[in-house]
């Protein structure tokens, strides 16, 4: 798959999830404003009650305070009036003592129906038949009758006794203790249980009560409700009550988000799965590269001693090469070095194989470092000074003493000094300096330094990794597979070791092994 068609395929994701976070932060909008609609209305219906409650409890106190006995008498005839109707002898007119012991006299609209007065044997008469059905709708009709009557005068003593107390204050016509009790009960019943403040309000726009904690802006932000109070009284003298709650916005957004956490933990999960997809798209890409790399300079050094190894044979089958014992021997010697580099090659391939799948098999011993180090750099230096380079030793490390595989930590050294043979520059004599030291009384450091070609910075992270070597172009001047590092890596890790590196592009670079040693 082209990088393009991956980018593009990520991009296209990338719209599709911030639309769906879009959605999804629109919806919790709109459930926050569904919620807060139900919330006010919920707090609107309660403070309607509430005022409700504090009317009833005037026109009680009115009633009690303010009737005698004879008027008592008479609103206690008009609502239970006995079976069929009021009596005949009930007045029009109620006398009612006012708080300052003034008298008014009230004169009602409206009669008593003759219809209500009856007896009951008019019923059969009334209606031509003496049937149950039609008895019952007669008397359903005359109840009905004397009810609304009933209803409109009483109506009309509380109106006339409540617009004696207009121009009272209107915390006498209260108790705020009361108030109080009736707001909790009022919204605990419904459901709510949020920290309120509130202020009462009189005609003339004056607050002559609040809470402890009321706030005007405060009130603004968190979103006020107001309710009128008496609102029998005429317009311009209502008195109101001003409430708001606090926490009001913060608890409808924890509402609504409570309710969208599982699509927002879905949403992150999608998220991240996403990025995981397209890191490991990326990921494979890059590998896929990396392996087109690798069989490209696998087939190379795997050409090279083929073709040694097949010129040589075909020399075996020439006489005057059978002749010469020397000559023989040569090609002989050719046969055999090119054998073991093919070999070599495959097992390293192998090799690096296995350590995908399992831990290396270390056969560890005591192996005293610097001797090791020392046979290593002896070896490879006729290799140095033939190519006009030079290898200085610096082991000063007392104790050297480690567990190791002595064969794989062989070839860790053998392939750090290759690799800055390899990496040399051009023109410029190869000077390599292999030092040893102990550092923090239990580890000994082994130090490779070179003053090749150097590595970038953001190449020196990833000259580890498997199949990767250090870009150059379209060619790569140095053959090899980019297994040489990451086997040196695996091995240093499975000793308990660690290995860094240290580089300045086109001064050179140092290897910095750090082994625990034997206690």
């Amino acid at each position: 798959m082209k990088k393009t068609t991956i980018w593009f395929i990520a991009i296209v994701l990338l719209f599709a999830f911030v639309g769906l976070l879009t959605i999804q932060f629109s919806y919790l909008e709109e459930i926050v404003n569904t919620r807060r609609e139900q919330f006010d209305d919920t707090v609107k219906r309660g403070l309607w009650r509430v005022a409700r409650e504090l009317e009833r409890a005037e026109t009680a106190t009115y009633l009690e305070e303010n009737y005698n006995e004879t008027q008592r008498q008479l609103l206690q005839s008009l609502s239970h009036d006995g079976e069929y109707g009021v009596p005949s002898n009930a007045s029009n007119k109620v006398v009612v003592k006012g708080p300052d012991g003034s008298s008014s006299t009230f004169e009602f609209k409206g009669t008593a129906p003759d219809s209500i007065t009856l007896a009951p044997f008019n019923l059969s008469s009334r209606h031509g038949h003496g049937s149950i059905q039609n008895s019952q709708k007669a008397l359903h009709d005359m109840l009905m009758e004397q009810y609304i009557y009933q209803k409109n005068l009483l109506d009309d003593v509380i109106f006339r006794i409540l617009s004696q107390a207009n121009d009272k204050p209107i915390l006498e016509r209260m108790d705020i203790n009361k108030l109080l009790v009736t707001l909790d009960n009022e919204l605990e019943s419904m459901g709510i249980f949020l920290d309120y403040d509130f202020c009462i309000i009189d005609k003339d726009g004056q607050i002559v009560y609040d809470t402890p904690n009321f706030s005007t802006q405060k009130a603004e932000k968190s979103g006020i409700f107001l309710q009128p109070l008496f609102n029998n009284n005429v317009t311009s003298r209502v008195s109101y009550i001003e409430i708001y709650f606090p926490e009001r916005n913060k608890f409808l957004f924890k509402n609504g988000i409570t309710f969208m956490v599982p699509s927002f933990a879905f949403s992150f999960l999608m998220f991240v799965l996403f990025m995981f997809v397209i890191i490991v798209v990326f990921r494979q890409k890059k590998l896929s590269e990396m392996k087109n790399d690798f069989i490209n300079n696998m087939t190379h050094e795997f050409k090279t001693p083929i073709s040694t190894i097949s010129l040589a044979s075909q020399m075996l089958t020439d006489p005057s090469v059978n002749k010469s014992p020397a000559l023989l021997n040569h090609v002989s010697g050719v046969i055999a070095d090119e054998t073991k580099r093919l070999r070599f090659q495959v097992e390293k391939v192998l090799q690096m194989s296995m350590f995908d799948r399992q831990k290396t098999n270390l056969k560890l011993n005591d192996i005293p470092v610097n001797e090791l180090v020392s046979n290593v750099v002896n070896t490879f230096t006729l290799k140095v000074e033939k190519a006009g380079g030079k290898i200085e030793t610096d082991l000063k490390a007392e104790d050297d003493i480690c567990m190791i595989d002595e064969m794989h930590f062989t070839n860790v050294i053998f392939n750090l000094l290759d690799n800055a043979y390899k990496y040399a520059r051009e023109n410029v004599p190869l000077e390599l300096r292999v030092s040893t030291r102990n550092v923090h009384n239990d580890k000994i450091e082994i130090r490779i330094a070179d003053n090749g070609i150097g590595i970038k910075h953001d190449d020196l992270k990833k000259i580890f990794e498997k199949f990767y070597r250090v870009p150059t172009g379209n060619v790569h001047n140095v053959k090899g597979f980019g297994l040489g590092l990451s086997y040196v890596m695996k091995i240093v890790k499975d000793h308990g070791g660690d290995i860094k590196a240290e580089s300045d592009l086109g001064n050179g670079t140092t290897f910095i092994i750090t082994m625990p040693l034997l206690t």
